[in-house]
């Protein structure tokens, strides 16, 4: 299991934003774990990429563009509408086991994640569009966030989870420090937390900002402090992962979870656990996005 700082966070491939090819990319095994694998990927208009997806599921989320698809399973002709991230609600894809399917970049600039991991399940394919992602504003205070949930618990699918998430200047996310790398029941069999290796994608409004998070574990074994950039990739193998923005920078990620169950059942830390109490006003900056605002 990883543990070194350095390890859990992956700077970008690419360094010229016109450059196409693969921005960031980490698979299980180098993450030293079981399931999720990611790779953030950049087209030019006209450029193609194919896949098969062999024994897993997989997730495509549109970061910014548009884009076709055409597959075994079915054709989309036009995924995407949002020129970057901070421009709207997202499109994704999501792809069943024993897919074939070719990916044609229709703007100038496409960017895209995808996520896969193994299944032993058929689940049916599915377009994702603005529309379909339930927007929550979480917390209070400077501990308010946005979260668009694109692949949200209950999804037709085996494993994977997925959610963006938006902090404006200054504010926490991913608070209170939560943890989800344990499989806990309770007697009736109702989840109270679930065992998920989780990635962290993050996008930053202004190409000099960042963000900090913090990825730790109850005995310390794992005690990082890490500084997000742009297209940087955090993992997060276990503990808890408390992230803030800096000032004066609006802070995306996008989180892939795959694990033990569907589910996003966590445990906060229970020194920080009473802050949720305090949640009683939300900061009236949120959303920082929201639907119809995307580029026609």
């Amino acid at each position: 299991m990883l543990s070194a700082a350095q390890s859990l966070l992956l700077r970008p491939r690419l360094k010229d934003e016109d450059e196409s090819g693969v921005v960031n990319r980490v698979t299980a095994s180098e993450a030293g774990w079981q399931l999720l694998n990611i790779e953030v990927r950049r087209l030019k208009q006209g450029e193609t990429w194919s896949q098969e997806t062999g024994g897993c599921e997989t997730a495509l989320v549109v970061l910014g563009g548009r884009c076709s698809v055409i597959s075994n399973r079915g054709e989309w002709p036009s995924v995407g509408r949002r020129v970057h991230a901070f421009d709207g609600m997202p499109y994704a894809l999501y792809l069943p086991r024993k897919t074939s399917f070719e990916l044609t970049a229709q703007t100038d600039r496409l960017e895209f994640a995808y996520c896969w991991a193994p299944a032993e399940e058929d689940h049916p394919p599915c377009l994702i569009t603005p529309s379909d992602c339930e927007m929550e504003i979480r917390g209070g205070y400077n501990a308010t966030r946005q979260i668009n949930h694109i692949i949200p618990p209950g999804f037709d699918c085996q494993r994977i989870v997925c959610v963006e998430v938006y902090t404006p200047s200054g504010n926490w996310s991913s608070y209170p420090p939560h943890k989800h790398d344990d499989h806990r029941e309770d007697e009736a069999g109702n989840l109270l937390e679930v065992d998920l290796e989780e990635v962290y994608f993050y996008k930053v409004d202004k190409p000099q900002g960042y963000a900090i998070q913090r990825v730790y574990t109850a005995d310390r074994s794992i005690d990082a402090v890490l500084t997000c950039q742009e297209n940087d990739i955090v993992l997060v193998p276990e503990g808890y992962h408390p992230v803030v923005a800096a000032y004066g920078y609006n802070c995306y990620y996008l989180n892939f979870m795959a694990g033990s169950a569907q589910s996003l059942a966590s445990s906060d830390e229970p020194a920080h656990a009473w802050t949720r109490e305090t949640w009683t006003e939300p900061d009236p900056r949120l959303p920082l996005v929201h639907l119809g605002m995307e580029a026609p």
